[in-house]
């Protein structure tokens, strides 16, 4: 048997044990979700759709892993008027398995089953805060000064890459590397086509998360820079 289901505004064709990606839904590993938008279901050429939806079905999935899909970049760039504008986005997905197809009002016959670990965080959890609550209270921290901040705000943005000493190279000269992108990579500390070209995977996936360029991206220029770095 299979079953036409709508979530997140997208239309999936499902039946029992397939695994699906979906937009996030909030919900823990091994929860059991139900997904109540049935447009049809059917079972060879029996097919029974719905007006919009099929009363009384409904489709249970359980909750294997919440991810990331990659990531997508939007450039915008407007003719001589000197505008660009580049955004990463990085849609959350909740993978999930089919766990029945249920018609006629029918109720599931699995639940998500309770955690023995949650449910010992969650007294660990109040236990703290009892004993928090019981203790005397500690006189108010001194507030921090202006370079204390200043150094933590240093800390924080500090680059992902070191620069190494002299000139920099034109990293547009790369395919897929404008103006904007250069200065974005010579702020984390890559200005030559040496750096570009010892990247290692680890290092990818470090500037694919916090950068907004995709690893597939990165990887391109790095082999680009690898023929530049021999000239």
């Amino acid at each position: 048997m299979f079953a036409v289901i709508k979530t997140g505004g997208k239309q999936y064709r499902v039946a029992a044990n397939d695994l699906l990606k979906i937009e996030k839904l909030e919900a823990k590993v091994g929860d059991i979700v139900e997904i109540g938008n049935v447009l049809a279901h059917g079972e060879g050429e029996n097919v029974t759709f719905g007006a919009p939806f099929v009363d009384g079905a409904l489709v249970t999935a359980e909750v294997v892993e919440q991810g990331k899909n990659r990531t997508v970049i939007a450039f915008k760039k407007r003719r001589r008027q000197n505008s660009r504008r580049k955004i990463g986005h990085r849609q959350l997905l909740t993978t999930v398995r089919i766990a029945e197809i249920l018609l006629g009002g029918a109720k599931p016959s699995k639940k998500a089953a309770a955690k023995p670990e949650a449910k010992a965080e969650a007294k660990a959890e109040v236990a703290a805060e009892a004993k928090a609550e019981a203790a005397p209270k500690e006189p108010k921290a001194k507030k921090e000064t202006k370079a204390e901040a200043a150094a933590g705000e240093e800390a924080k943005a500090a680059p992902l890459f070191k620069a190494p000493k002299g000139e920099p190279d034109d990293l547009t000269v790369i395919k897929g590397i404008g103006p904007v992108a250069a200065k974005d990579l010579a702020e984390q500390g890559i200005i030559t086509f040496a750096q570009l070209a010892k990247l290692t995977d680890k290092d990818v996936a470090k500037i694919d998360e916090h950068m907004p360029f995709s690893a597939d991206q990165i990887k391109d220029w790095r082999e680009q820079a690898k023929e530049l770095a021999k000239k």
